[in-house]
């Protein structure tokens, strides 16, 4: 049986937990050579020992690495290609949130750590995974927006700005790098029950509160319910193969259909 990653190299940051991790997972048992990038070397280890469960040939990369630091991120990029030789795909997908709060009480340090990380990271990681794929002639990239990338959500601020940035990012290099072969697109996950989700909401409902205070949040859901990681990472996966090729530019909504609910 073909197995649709074989002797792909993909890159994917924030593999250390969360959508990255499932994600690397997923690419890993269809015969991806994978690269993981997280600031976390421990939740690293941790994916990598559930990808060798499922996959024990996989072959891997583990770079211990902030995305919000430019020469790490050229790092990490110069690592991946120096061990595999190329770059097939990229899941720039690391981000945080930060401590929520209205605009005006939101703290000029925590934008500028969230748009460092969230923004500057994406930016950073197009910037030299794209050069790369540019001299292969052919690559695809899915950037991690939010649903706080295409509306408003309130008391995030540094959050959705970035996540509106990462938008922007997509589609100006989508309609840039088309030409040489490259896709690149972003996905807008709404409420995926990760690691970050499950603290944002004991931001909301505090440690006692916090599944009170999902199960308030999804009801406004067409769905009623928290979207699962294995739900976004197989449209990752679809988005990084070679089945998704003509579609460049887009933002892939993963939401159970909230955000387009009046």
């Amino acid at each position: 049986m073909s197995k649709s990653f074989e002797d792909k190299v993909i890159i994917i940051t924030g593999a250390g937990s969360g959508l990255g991790q499932v994600t690397a997972v997923t690419v890993a048992k269809d015969g991806a050579k994978l690269a993981l990038v997280d600031l976390n070397s421990n939740g690293l280890e941790e994916t990598k020992k559930l990808i060798l469960e499922v996959a024990p040939e996989a072959e891997l990369l583990l770079v211990t690495a902030n995305v919000a630091d430019e020469a790490a991120v050229k790092n990490y990029v110069d690592e991946t290609v120096n061990k595999f030789g190329r770059i097939d795909g990229f899941f720039n997908n690391a981000g945080i949130e930060g401590k929520q709060n209205l605009t005006e009480d939101f703290g000029i340090d925590e934008f500028h750590k969230v748009v460092n990380v969230n923004l500057n990271g994406v930016f950073y990681g197009l910037k030299y995974v794209l050069a790369e794929m540019k001299k292969n002639g052919a690559g695809s990239v899915v950037n991690t927006a939010s649903v706080g990338g295409i509306r408003g959500v309130g008391n995030q601020s540094g959050y959705s700005a970035s996540k509106h940035g990462v938008v922007g990012l997509t589609r100006n290099s989508g309609i840039e790098y088309g030409q040489f072969g490259i896709n690149i697109n972003a996905i807008a996950p709404g409420a995926i029950m990760t690691p970050m989700v499950e603290a944002s909401l004991k931001q909301i409902g505090g440690e006692e509160g916090w599944e009170e205070a999902g199960k308030e949040f999804v009801s406004a859901n067409p769905m009623k319910r928290f979207g699962k990681p294995q739900e976004v990472a197989n449209v990752v996966a679809f988005l990084l193969s070679d089945e998704s090729k003509f579609v460049n530019a887009s933002v892939i909504t993963i939401d159970g259909g909230q955000s387009y609910k009046y």
